[in-house]
């Protein structure tokens, strides 16, 4: 399975994608908006996991436009500032939506459960 993370804390992102890649995913991750959509216009990923809140593009702008070059993609949202309205937007524009610091387990799960919920 292919993945794109998005996170604007390059030591939460970089440690993700090696806890990921050792449990057998394929991770490319970005730590700015204009780079993910950069690597999403080269590759094909099965879901990506976007931080809700980064400075300049929110996750949910670069949902919108990551939507239209991989309309097919998954999403499961990430935040360490959880609100109630960012609780309720990212609930209903991904897959599932979980609070930092988050079990590998359980974010493993969740990978799992959208894209073979939604294939």
């Amino acid at each position: 399975m292919r993945l794109l993370l998005v996170d604007d804390e390059n030591e939460f992102v970089t440690t993700l994608a090696e806890r990921l890649v050792i449990r057998g995913f394929e991770v490319d991750y970005a730590t700015k908006a204009v780079d993910a959509l950069d690597l999403a216009e080269k590759n094909r990923y099965d879901l990506v996991v976007l931080d809700m809140k980064m400075p300049g593009t929110s996750g949910l702008e670069l949902k919108y436009m990551l939507e239209q070059i991989r309309p097919n993609m998954k999403y499961i949202f990430l935040t360490g500032h959880g609100s109630e309205e960012d609780y309720v937007a990212g609930s209903q524009q991904a897959t599932h939506y979980l609070v930092k610091p988050v079990n590998i387990s359980i974010l493993i799960s969740k990978i799992n459960e959208a894209v073979d919920t939604h294939e």
